[in-house]
């Protein structure tokens, strides 16, 4: 799937975005793992600099959770 990317607002933000509408419309469900920097970064055609920014950032909204050595994974949001 090729996601077209405007060069006008930040990347990041938008490659973000992508992935929180695949957490919400259940293609990343609770619990799965989310893509990996490298993946992301093959996928969107980005900067492994830019999918660690996308990650962090979804960490820090608190939709992700890192585990060392496994991966990135769709936290659970239900208590919301």
């Amino acid at each position: 799937m090729s996601i077209d990317l405007d060069r006008t607002r930040p990347i990041w933000r938008q490659v973000a975005a992508v992935v929180v509408e695949r957490i919400e419309d259940g293609t990343y469900p609770t619990g799965s793992r989310v893509p990996s920097v490298v993946e992301l970064s093959a996928e969107f055609g980005v900067a492994a600099s830019t999918a660690q920014k996308v990650l962090a950032h979804l960490k820090s909204e608190g939709l992700v959770r890192a585990e060392v050595g496994l991966g990135t994974f769709v936290e659970d949001r239900r208590g919301d």
